[in-house]
C-alpha cells in the first residue's frame, strides 16, 4: 500500500471539472492579474475570519514580511516568536532590519508558551525595544487567543498572528463564543501553499486586519508601493496573488468545513486504531473532569520504555490538523529517525517538521542562542513524526499506518 503524506490528486480529481471550466472562462476574458475572482476570495476569507480587509499576496512568506513592514518594524526592534516553526515566521523579521528573540514553546500544543512570552516582556534589558509578538497556530492548532490579545494590550506590543497552518481554527470561550484565529491580531498571515487546509495549486497568501491604514499599506506594498500606478510612495515588492490561483482556493473554500471536518475524522480514527493496535486505550476527546487537568489534551499511549502522545485536543483549542504530529517520548532522534525510514520501506509518507529549532539554523548564529536553551523545542524534534493526513484518506489507510508504527515499536521496544 502507498500511502502519501499529503495527495493533492485526490482532491484534485473531485474538482477537476469545474477548475478547469473557471480557469478556461478567465483565461478566454483575458484575466489574470489582481482580477475578480482575488476579490471574491478576499471578501470571503474576511467573511470566514470576521474581519474588515483582506489582501491577497504572492505567497505566505511575503505576507509575514509585509505584515511587519505594515507595523514599522525595523532596525533597533525586536519581535518575541517561536524557534519551533517554519523559517518564514523568523526572516520576516530580519529581512525588515529587526531582531527576533525567541520564546521555548508548549510541550503539549508546541506553540510559543505564552508565559515564556511575559517573562521576556517583563525582564528582558532592552523590553522597551520589543514591539510585537508573532505567534505561530502550529498545524492547525489555536493560541490561547484572549490571553494573548490581553499581553498586547498589557504591554503595547503588536500582535502579527502566523495562521499559515490554522485557517478555519477557532478559541472557544468558556460562554460558547468563539473567534477565529488571524481575527485579533493586529495584522495576521495566511499561506495558500498547496498542502495546506485550503491550498492553491501553486503558490498564494493573505493578510487580514480591521485596521484600514494598515491595509492600505498592505494593498500598496504588494504593488511596489504604488497605490496609483505609476505613482510610487514607498519601495514595496511584486506579491499579487495569482487570479488563476485565486480560482482555486474560491472554490475550495467552498468545501473547507467539510474538509476540516473529515480532517478531525480522521484524528479521532487515529486515536481508535492505536488503541486497537494494542498501543494503549483512550481517544482523541476530553471528559469534563479531564478538561479541568492541568495540560488537558494529551492523549498517552503507555508502551514499554515509551509513550506514543498524539496531538493535543483541549476544548479551548480548535484544532484542525493541518499536520497530525505524533510524539514518540522516550525514543531517541535515531530511533525516530528509524521509524521513518521503515515506514517509508512499507509506502508510507511522513516528514519530521522542524529537525532542528530555528535558533539552532546557521544563519541565526549571529542572534547568540547556543543548543540547550530551548530544552522543550529541541526535545520535540527529536520525537516527533508528522503521519499522513489529508480529507480523502480512507479509513483502511489510517489502520495500516498504525499497524506499521505498532509492529515496528513492538519489535524496537
Amino acid at each position: 500500500m502507498h500511502i502519501p503524506l499529503f495527495d493533492l490528486t485526490r482532491q484534485y480529481n473531485e474538482l477537476r471539472e469545474e477548475v478547469l471550466q473557471e480557469i478556461d472562462e478567465a483565461l478566454l476574458g483575458g484575466r489574470v492579474i489582481l482580477g475578480e475572482a482575488v476579490r471574491e476570495l478576499e471578501q470571503g476569507v474576511a467573511d470566514l475570519i470576521g474581519v474588515k480587509h483582506a489582501i491577497g499576496v504572492a505567497n505566505g512568506s511575503d505576507a509575514l514580511l509585509i505584515a511587519v513592514a505594515a507595523l514599522g518594524i525595523g532596525p533597533g526592534d525586536y519581535v518575541i516568536t517561536t524557534p519551533y516553526t517554519f523559517f518564514a515566521t523568523v526572516s520576516c523579521i530580519t529581512r525588515n532590519g529587526a531582531t527576533p528573540l525567541f520564546a521555548d514553546i508548549d510541550p503539549v500544543t508546541y506553540n510559543i508558551d505564552l508565559d515564556k512570552v511575559e517573562e521576556l516582556l517583563q525582564t528582558h534589558p532592552d523590553r522597551e525595544k520589543i514591539k510585537a509578538i508573532i505567534p505561530v497556530h502550529l498545524f492547525g492548532q489555536s493560541m490561547n487567543l484572549e490571553r494573548l490579545q490581553n499581553i498586547g494590550e498589557i504591554y503595547g506590543v503588536k500582535i502579527i498572528e502566523d495562521c499559515a497552518q490554522s485557517i478555519g481554527a477557532r478559541w472557544n470561550h468558556p460562554d460558547g463564543s468563539t473567534i477565529m484565529t488571524g481575527s485579533i491580531g493586529d495584522i495576521s498571515t495566511f499561506s495558500f501553499f498547496p498542502t495546506k487546509n485550503l491550498g492553491a495549486y501553486g503558490d498564494g497568501g493573505m493578510i487580514t486586519t480591521n485596521d484600514d491604514e494598515l491595509a492600505a499599506f498592505c494593498r500598496s506594498y504588494r504593488v511596489h508601493g504604488s497605490p496609483v500606478k505609476y505613482v510610487h510612495e514607498m519601495i514595496g515588492i511584486n506579491s499579487r496573488l495569482d487570479e488563476l490561483q485565486a480560482i482555486v482556493l474560491n472554490i475550495k473554500l467552498k468545501h473547507l468545513e467539510e474538509y476540516e471536518k473529515r480532517r478531525i475524522e480522521i484524528a479521532e480514527k487515529y486515536a481508535e486504531n492505536f488503541e486497537r493496535a494494542g498501543l494503549g486505550s483512550g481517544v482523541s476527546g476530553l471528559d469534563s473532569e479531564e478538561r479541568d487537568i492541568e495540560k488537558s489534551g494529551q492523549i498517552l499511549y503507555p508502551i514499554p520504555h515509551t509513550s506514543v502522545s498524539m496531538p493535543a485536543n483541549d476544548y479551548r483549542f480548535s484544532h484542525v490538523f493541518h499536520q497530525y504530529v505524533a510524539r514518540f517520548e522516550g525514543f531517541s532522534r535515531e530511533e525516530r529517525d528509524r521509524l521513518r525510514d521503515n515506514l517509508a520501506s512499507n509506502g508510507i509518507g511522513t516528514s519530521i517538521y522542524y529537525p532542528m529549532g530555528l535558533h539552532q539554523q546557521k544563519c541565526f548564529e549571529y542572534l547568540g542562542y547556543k543548543t540547550g536553551e530551548f530544552p522543550v523545542t529541541e526535545k520535540a524534534c527529536e520525537e516527533t513524526l508528522a503521519l499522513p493526513i489529508f480529507p480523502e484518506m480512507r479509513d483502511e489507510e489510517i489502520e495500516y499506518v498504525v499497524d506499521k508504527i505498532g509492529e515496528f515499536v513492538k519489535n524496537e521496544r
